[in-house]
């Protein structure tokens, strides 16, 4: 009675297993071919686009006395100042 249910079970079991096996082996193929198309669309499509940062004057810095005035060109800056995203540079 017990082989009655035994061989179907490892039919299913079978069955399973080459369908992982066959699942994993087509998403790996995939894969692959999508990588060999994006390699040649960079070799045929190449980025020139190069961003470049420069710098850009947007203030002057003051001392009088004790105290540093930064006067501001662009009211922008000042939500950059006041988060304290900014370096000083010494000579």
């Amino acid at each position: 009675m017990t082989l009655d249910l035994l061989i179907p079970f490892l039919i299913l079991i079978i069955l399973v297993i080459y369908l992982i096996y066959t699942r994993s082996s087509f998403e790996k193929n995939i894969l692959t071919s999508y990588e060999e198309k994006f390699q040649e669309w960079k070799k045929h499509n190449p980025t020139t686009e190069k961003l470049e940062e420069h710098k850009e004057l947007v203030g002057l810095v003051f001392k009088k006395g004790y105290k540093v005035e930064v006067e501001l060109f662009n009211e922008e800056i000042t939500s950059h100042l006041q988060k304290g995203k900014f370096s000083i540079k010494g000579r």
